[in-house]
């Protein structure tokens, strides 16, 4: 299970399809130079493949310790957390006052694709932490910021998200959780389900953020605020002090991610563990959407790094495996079309989904940093629908990228030893956590397109216009530009008519037709993504920048214009049509006894 960083693709993204340069002229980004950048890939590069990637199955088959609420990582994980923590890698992004690299978040996104590529159990750590660090950074006092970020941003400290409990899953109006005012600090109580890393031996501390109801707090979400819950406490001079009342009740056996601990946490127990507000009272969950987006964008990234990761393993066991009599009379099974299929399949909605998270991160950059009003505005449109496509449609082509790994390694796929089982198995919680894959399209459809009317939407459909325009002015490069130009012309056409489909419906269709409506737009949106690599991609060939990359890059876009895109019209016609035989779907037709 080897892993190398597609340093080239990403640095190919991050020059030619998301603006690196342009992202850089953004305040407290100058730095950010296509040379510094590609450096620091590269180092992030070797770290991902000579340190994380050989722990990924030594996680998976050694798995955790649990004993009396202490939870013990595999051997090597705290040796790797240290190295993050020392080489600066536990949160790229931060701000430099606060001891970060103050990178680009688009950069960010790149790095964070190889660490959870190479190890996506491991990286789940500071993948919290990066969240809970921009929660606080966002709307903590001055005094939190000070107590807290120092430590988190180093990673000396780790962060968590406490939101779920027994009764309440994606239910958050239904939390139960407890806070109640004494002098500066609040008493904290109740039990959180499913915490990422709520225990680990990796850190000193965990700061957690938990999501608790004040006593004179309204019901529902509007009644939920947001606390610091420290493991354990931090004396006045920073130092640390006596343990919180937090204690990990137990951890879950899982299907995979076998390394990373996901916790039940009990608070206060003796008394009720020692709170801080974060911002104001019953604006918890505004809060903690900071750090689901910040998750669902980087989940969605988990799965394409679990996808290129479990692509890249299956390539090398095509090369080497030797089965039958081939088509093309190469010597190994890569001489059998259907294997050259699907890899395609693996590899070119991989590289479309890169894309569209980088474009995600880019877009974020602009909202954090931009001076212009209007411009901030429109970024954060863009965020705000690519989120919920990133998230859902990378983390299900991930499943489906390392389903395809283990057919391609055939009967061995199946033994563990190969390691594609454990690609499945890893990947299979992405469409589940951070909000499922139903939630992120019920997001997409109702939040984010029939509530704004469909304006962010049709601002995306004149962008992939341009590129359609721009394709159809093209020749040479031995590419078919025509056909390019009318697939992506077909791409805008259709996320334009599901749009006005969508905000005409005044019934329940839309949420029947949501995952659906997800899938196409994710597709269609890779169209759009693929025709600018092409643009690009032969644009530096005429000018002598050719390389092999490139030229692939050329005959992947092509696969997937032919192979993948057609797809998109056939959900759009069951989104379209088949909303209403789900609705009539009862549950008498589905076999349910009354």
């Amino acid at each position: 299970m080897t892993y190398t960083a597609p340093l080239d693709d990403m640095l190919f993204v991050l020059e030619d399809l998301c603006g690196l340069e342009d992202v850089a002229q953004l305040p407290g980004l100058e730095d950010a130079s296509p040379d510094m950048v590609a450096a620091i890939l590269e180092e992030a590069g070797k770290f991902a493949g000579q340190v994380l990637a050989p722990l990924n199955v030594v996680g998976d088959t050694k798995g955790l310790g649990f004993d009396a609420g202490d939870v013990t990582t595999p051997e090597g994980w705290a040796d790797a957390y240290n190295q993050i923590v020392e080489m600066g890698w536990n949160s790229p992004s931060a701000d430099p006052d606060h001891g970060g690299m103050g990178l680009p978040m688009v950069v960010n996104t790149c790095i964070q694709e190889m660490f959870q590529g190479a190890n996506s159990a491991f990286q789940l750590c500071p993948m919290l932490t990066q969240g809970a660090i921009e929660a606080i950074e966002g709307y903590a006092s001055d005094d939190l910021k000070h107590t807290y970020l120092p430590k988190l941003v180093s990673g000396e400290w780790t962060g968590t998200m406490n939101l779920t409990e027994p009764q309440a899953g994606s239910d958050l109006a239904a939390i139960r959780s407890k806070a109640v005012p004494e002098g500066d600090h609040y008493r904290v109580s109740g039990q959180k389900i499913f915490i990422t890393y709520g225990e680990h031996d990796m850190a000193e501390n965990i700061i957690h953020l938990v999501l608790a109801r004040l006593p004179d707090a309204p019901a529902g979400v509007k009644g939920i605020s947001l606390f610091v819950v420290p493991k354990v406490l931090v004396n006045a001079d920073g130092s640390l002090g006596d343990k919180n009342d937090v204690r990990c009740v137990s951890i879950e056996h899982k299907l995979g991610i076998h390394a990373s601990p996901t916790c039940t946490l009990a608070f206060g127990d003796n008394g009720g563990a020692i709170g801080y507000l974060v911002g104001e009272p019953n604006k918890g969950l505004q809060y903690m959407f900071t750090m689901m987006n910040n998750a669902r964008l980087n989940v969605g990234v988990q799965g394409i790094g679990i996808a290129e990761h479990a692509t890249q393993d299956a390539v090398a066991y095509a090369m080497e495996r030797k089965q039958g009599a081939t088509q093309s009379g190469a010597d190994t099974i890569m001489g059998h079309p259907d294997i050259r299929r699907m890899l395609g399949l693996m590899k070119s909605r991989t590289e479309a989904a890169r894309v569209l998270a980088c474009r995600a991160a880019r877009s974020l950059d602009y909202v954090t940093r931009s001076q212009d009003a209007d411009q901030r505005a429109y970024h954060q449109r863009r965020v705000d629908l690519l989120i919920p496509v990133v998230k859902a449609w990378s983390t299900e082509l991930a499943v489906n990228s390392a389903s395809l790994g283990v057919q391609i390694h055939g009967g061995m796929g199946y033994i563990e030893e190969t390691g594609a089982a454990q690609h499945l198995r890893d990947a299979r919680i992405t469409t589940i956590y951070e909000g499922t894959t139903g939630i992120q399209s019920l997001d997409l459809v109702g939040r984010k397109i029939i509530r704004d009317r469909g304006a962010a939407a049709l601002e995306l459909v004149a962008e992939m216009r341009e590129t359609a325009t721009a394709l159809a002015a093209r020749n040479g490069s031995g590419v078919e530009w025509a056909g390019m130009a009318a697939a992506v012309e077909d791409a805008a056409k259709m996320i334009e008519e599901t749009t006005n489909w969508l905000v005409a419906q005044n019934g329940h269709e839309p949420l029947a037709a949501a995952v659906n409506v997800l899938e196409m737009f994710g597709i269609a949106l890779g169209a759009w993504a693929m025709g600018d690599a092409a643009l690009a991609a032969a644009t530096r060939i005429e000018n002598g920048r050719g390389s092999a990359h490139l030229t692939a890059k050329l005959s992947v876009v092509r696969f997937y214009f032919a192979n993948v895109f057609p797809l998109a019209r056939a959900l759009q016609a069951i989104a379209t049509s088949g909303a209403g035989s789900v609705l009539d779907l009862g549950p008498e037709d589905l076999g349910a006894i009354a």
